[in-house]
């Protein structure tokens, strides 16, 4: 089963792709659904955050406060550092975990890993470079990806561009890209792009 890494920068798109592609039958390993899983209440990764940060950092119901972290995690370069030791690990562990047992399924016609971070992570000791066959980017316009979140997420701009500048760049997740997406025109030729890539995945 071909195994692909799919990523793009915030407001690109890609959980469209995932969704696209998963209509066409591709099992979908979503790394950021991962991640709202183990900070949601009785998480895997709450009493550990707790220890690290205090139970100040969640809401009543007992999840991770994601603005509170995230407030945090950029004004202190520690307590992201801290929050990404804790929290990526077992989101592998798990994606890992569920590729694996999709692929002894052999259900599916290929497998699609959706890592934002992918190619922040390709320096690393745990590259997810190793784990896929191909990497997909989900690519648009810097520009169009502010008006996109600002539109969705109602947040000011300058927060948008402050997210934007602490992923990794357009240009780097282009040179990673063994496929590239470009999601700045119309929703017709995007389908076609997706189309052209889940025929070429089964057949290659």
């Amino acid at each position: 089963m071909r195994v692909i890494g799919l990523t793009g920068g915030i407001g690109s798109g890609k959980s469209y792709v995932a969704d696209r592609l998963a209509e066409r039958g591709a099992v979908i390993v979503d790394t950021d659904a991962i991640a709202h899983e183990i900070s949601a209440p009785g998480g895997a990764a709450i009493p550990q955050l707790v220890a690290a940060f205090g139970p100040g950092i969640l809401r009543a119901d007992g999840a991770m406060d994601r603005d509170a972290m995230r407030a945090l995690a950029f004004s202190d370069a520690t307590a992201k550092t801290r929050l990404e030791q804790i929290t990526h690990p077992l989101i592998r562990e798990i994606a890992l975990s569920r590729g694996a047992a999709a692929q002894a399924s052999e259900a599916h016609p290929y497998l699609v890993y959706v890592v934002p971070l992918l190619v922040e992570s390709l320096a690393g000791h745990h590259s997810w470079r190793t784990l896929v066959d191909r990497i997909l980017v989900v690519d648009c316009p810097v520009e169009t990806q502010i008006d996109r979140v600002i539109a969705r997420n109602g947040l000011p701009r300058a927060q948008v561009e402050a997210i934007i500048a602490r992923q990794a760049s357009r240009e780097a997740r282009l040179a990673a890209a063994d496929d590239v997406i470009d999601n700045s025109g119309t929703l017709a030729d995007l389908l076609a792009q997706i189309d052209r890539l889940d025929q070429a995945w089964r057949t290659s």
